[in-house]
């Protein structure tokens, strides 16, 4: 437990805030044998209008390794156990608002593979947070992503899966253009 829904930045700085705590995240790229991506649909806590897609994963807790955290959030976030994790494809520093404060994280996004095809089981284990921001799941095409017109996170997804489907993972992880929103988090959440 204890993921912050999403990374939600929308533009692109160069920095942070100084002496800010950045928290380590372990994100997955989860695909079915028909190449599709599976995204969480979240929102912003206290305005369900405010919604992004993104891909499932979190935070690490106490001494476990991204890895660890990579297959235990995506247990908790969407009841898939049957996955195989593979590689470092993406990593990306990433600052936002959310839920009344502001957020920097560490993120690295791992490939993964399911054999399954049917339904996503569904959160197994969500805190309160997770459970006031989030609101489904759903497998994407790369051709469905490239032409939604809804958020998705990060920004390039779209371009990323694209590549990542022609030319297989990179021999080093590639190190994404940091996300940044600075900006008031919303008032009235905890």
């Amino acid at each position: 437990m204890g993921s912050a829904p999403g990374g939600r930045p929308t533009g692109s700085a160069h920095g942070g805030e100084a002496g800010a705590e950045v928290r380590q995240v372990a994100r997955v790229i989860l695909l079915d044998p028909h190449d599709r991506i599976l995204l969480m649909h979240g929102h912003e806590p206290d305005d369900p209008t405010d919604t992004w897609w993104f891909t499932p994963g979190g935070g690490l807790e106490g001494d476990e390794t991204r890895e660890q955290a990579a297959l235990r959030e995506l247990a908790e976030e969407t009841g898939l156990t049957d996955v195989e994790l593979g590689p470092v494809l993406w990593q990306r520093h990433c600052s936002f608002p959310f839920a009344g404060r502001q957020w920097h994280q560490d993120e690295w996004y791992y490939l993964a593979r399911t054999r399954d095809t049917g339904p996503v089981p569904g959160p197994q284990a969500l805190t309160e947070l997770e459970t006031r921001s989030l609101s489904g799941l759903r497998w994407w095409t790369s051709a469905e992503l490239s032409v939604a017109h809804e958020t998705v996170y990060p920004i390039r997804l779209a371009e990323l899966l694209r590549t990542l489907l022609d030319e297989g993972p990179p021999r080093t992880p590639v190190v994404l253009a940091p996300e940044i929103v600075q900006g008031a988090p919303a008032t009235g959440a905890q």
